[in-house]
């Protein structure tokens, strides 16, 4: 994975923003995922949350992301069980993980991973070099 690195050499030193939008678009498991990873970050393990649910993936609606599981997560990150609970049946993002969504595909989003730096889309998964190229480009034009 290449974001900690991003995350070291761009975003802490303050050189840019990262901005998550979720593209739940495989069906129900994966709108569910998108809200437990949010209740999780209501917690402040939104990143744990996300990591675990990427390192845990066993194919398409199959189960893998059914609420029991993800609660069972949950209780693996040391999150207060009650609350993540209370926050995943809530479904209270749900209309904004469909907003993503539809933002997305209205801009042309395809397939995941797909990110923007400054408005230039980069398609899959890429080396740290790839998305160095990039921000370093979108910084020069700004003087940065």
């Amino acid at each position: 994975m290449v974001a900690p690195e991003i995350i070291e050499r761009y975003v802490e030193t303050g050189k840019v923003k990262l901005v998550w939008h979720d593209f739940a678009w495989i069906g129900g498991e994966s709108r569910q995922a998108a809200q437990a990873a949010r209740c999780a970050g209501r917690q402040g393990k939104f990143w744990e949350y996300h990591d675990h649910l990427f390192n845990n993936q066993r194919g398409e609606n199959r189960g893998q992301f059914s609420p029991e599981n993800l609660r069972q997560f949950a209780g693996a990150l040391g999150l207060d069980a009650s609350r993540f609970s209370e926050c995943l049946a809530s479904g209270e993002d749900v209309p904004s993980i469909q907003q993503d969504l539809a933002d997305g595909r209205g801009e042309g989003v395809t397939a995941t991973p797909s990110f923007k730096v400054n408005g230039q889309r980069l398609v899959g998964a890429r080396s740290f070099d790839a998305f160095a190229q990039a921000i370093d480009a979108e910084l020069a034009k700004v003087g940065r």
